[in-house]
């Protein structure tokens, strides 16, 4: 697959959950103290993404 979701750890020690295309990473969370914090990020994610509103700021 192109796209994945991976879980890394960030210099603090802390859990991030990265969201890549191809080898390019497209956003990312923020640091979580527990691996399943990151999980539920990326599974709140999933369950909420493809309802979410897209919003053009630069329309004028």
């Amino acid at each position: 697959m192109a796209h994945r979701f991976e879980i890394r750890k960030n210099k603090k020690g802390e859990y991030v959950a990265y969201f890549c295309y191809n080898a390019e990473t497209m956003f990312w969370t923020e640091g979580y103290t527990s691996k399943s914090s990151a999980r539920n990020a990326i599974d709140s994610i999933l369950k909420n993404g493809p309802k979410a509103e897209i919003v053009d700021t630069t329309a004028s």
